[in-house]
């Protein structure tokens, strides 16, 4: 349902994100109806957000120079009311990105931080032993973590996994469904926050939007045919957010 009001609303989405996945981001968007736009010159940066209708800041890889348009781009797009979303990418792997994770949730109001529980755990300051950038080893009680990192900088925080959780610091809603392998293809996490981004650019309540973007991005997984090669899968993906934006009455919550 919420990838049918996507479509329905065409928003812009702005994002600042990793050139690893930037391709696939953009065809995921697109395959809802809504219009991508990856600029992260400085120089172009505040007047590209102000006509967005979303920014999305995906830190996946992060330089010096794009975390400074990442900071000025945010500040313009709180002084609009756009709402900005952030994808902590790895930021337990290095003292750099948990600085800029630091810098950018200070200076930026964030509305949603979408993550794992890895990334979780670098925010809210549990120990736990990073892979890189994938989620790696440790244990954490993501409830009371989310809670408390939402409630902190005043946002929603969505943690994805075999059940994504998704919580205002108050309320909280358990996602279930998808397939292991969105996992095991690049882009996929980084996708969903873009398409989270576009969410947030729908009237209604932001948690009621969200939980119903995630409901149909669990649908996209489990409508994919798990017959095909791995590198069949991520085609699928777009394939079947293509077909669940354009239906109403089938993806239903």
């Amino acid at each position: 349902m919420a990838l049918y009001k996507i479509r329905q609303k065409n928003p812009l989405v702005h994002c600042i994100t990793n050139y690893v996945v930037a391709n696939f981001t953009a065809n995921g968007l697109l395959a809802i109806g809504a219009s991508p736009v990856m600029a992260d010159e400085v120089e172009e940066v505040e007047e590209m957000v102000s006509i967005a209708n979303a920014f999305l800041i995906n830190i996946g890889t992060l330089n010096t120079r794009t975390l400074e348009s990442m900071l000025k781009a945010g500040k313009k797009a709180n002084e609009l009311n756009i709402p900005v979303v952030l994808d902590p990418v790895g930021v337990g792997a290095t003292s750099f990105r948990k600085q800029a994770v630091a810098k950018i949730l200070e200076e930026v109001d964030i509305q949603l931080i979408r993550c794992n529980p890895g990334e979780l755990a670098a925010i809210a300051g549990v120990s736990w032993q990073a892979k890189g950038v994938d989620s790696g080893e440790g244990e954490i009680d993501v409830q009371a973590a989310a809670k408390e990192v939402a409630s902190k900088y005043n946002c929603m925080v969505i943690v994805t996994g075999p059940s994504d959780y998704l919580t205002d610091g108050e309320s909280e809603h358990w996602i279930s469904g998808g397939h292991v392998l969105m996992t095991q293809v690049t882009g996929t996490g980084c996708l969903l926050s873009a398409i989270c981004a576009a969410t947030l650019s729908l009237e209604g309540d932001p948690i009621s939007n969200l939980k119903a973007t995630l409901s149909d991005y669990k649908r996209v997984a489990d409508g994919v045919s798990f017959q095909l090669l791995l590198g069949s899968f991520q085609e699928n993906i777009l394939n079947q957010l293509h077909l669940i934006s354009r239906s109403v009455s089938k993806w239903t919550l």
